[in-house]
């Protein structure tokens, strides 16, 4: 009998980790040791989701997986991020864990740089979505019973944040715009659905607009988004 891959899951706690997830715990060959989140130090929300970390808590809780946080400060310059993740990927690596899950679906440079980044530290990256067809993602996450709820939506998709993902959504998704979100037209919160024990309860809180500048230098203006507060 074969061992089991065990594995830590970047976990955001948007919908494609969340399909991601499901499809890896019914998959025997694994087994899931963390769900793996980086944090913003300074305001201790997920990174970019915005999402409070005390959501974040309830969401691991009611999944039933330990949460790994890695905790940042509120705007890391890439090379601090990414001595972060090794110090911390070598850390886990010390501990058995030998694949690293990610929801990627199409971005074949982030892929590149996972891959690249892991095996430094002897990680295997798995990408259970990938190449998938986001409206298929989609499809299949709502069919399997899951909820989420739009927690950030890049400037223009204002009116998508606080709205909880249906049928309709495509429908009403302006031209270009991916389903999924995968160039980071928006991203999400899973609060239902069967890998959790319970539903995650919240209410929709303020909505607020923030710009954030790029970790390495450019010229282009910095990236705006509109959030919606979750409160627990």
């Amino acid at each position: 009998m074969m061992s089991k891959k065990i594995s830590l899951f970047n976990w955001s706690g948007g919908k494609d980790s969340c399909l991601a997830l499901h499809h890896i715990l019914a998959d025997d060959d694994f087994e899931v040791r963390y769900l793996l989140t980086t944090v913003n130090e300074a305001f201790n929300r997920v990174s970019m989701h915005g999402v409070r970390e005390a959501l974040l808590r309830t969401q691991a809780e009611n999944i039933g997986i330990p949460l790994y946080q890695i905790r940042l400060p509120e705007s890391p310059k890439m090379e601090d991020y990414e001595e972060s993740m090794h110090r911390h990927l070598t850390g886990l690596r010390g501990e058995g864990i030998t694949h690293s899950i990610f929801g990627d679906i199409f971005l074949e440079d982030l892929k590149k740089y996972r891959e690249t980044k892991l095996e430094e530290v002897g990680l295997k990256a798995v990408f259970p979505l990938w190449k998938k067809d986001t409206r298929a993602i989609i499809r299949e996450f709502l069919s399997l019973g899951y909820k989420t709820v739009i927690v950030c939506a890049k400037e223009g998709l204002e009116a998508f944040c606080g709205r909880v993902i249906d049928e309709q959504f495509m429908d009403d998704l302006p031209p270009g715009i991916d389903p999924c979100g995968e160039n980071g037209e928006f991203h999400t919160f899973v609060f239902d659905g069967p890998v959790f024990k319970s539903p995650v309860h919240f209410s929709l809180g303020e909505k607020v607009y923030k710009t954030f500048p790029s970790p390495v230098d450019t010229a282009e203006k910095p990236a705006g988004y509109w959030y919606i507060d979750l409160l627990p």
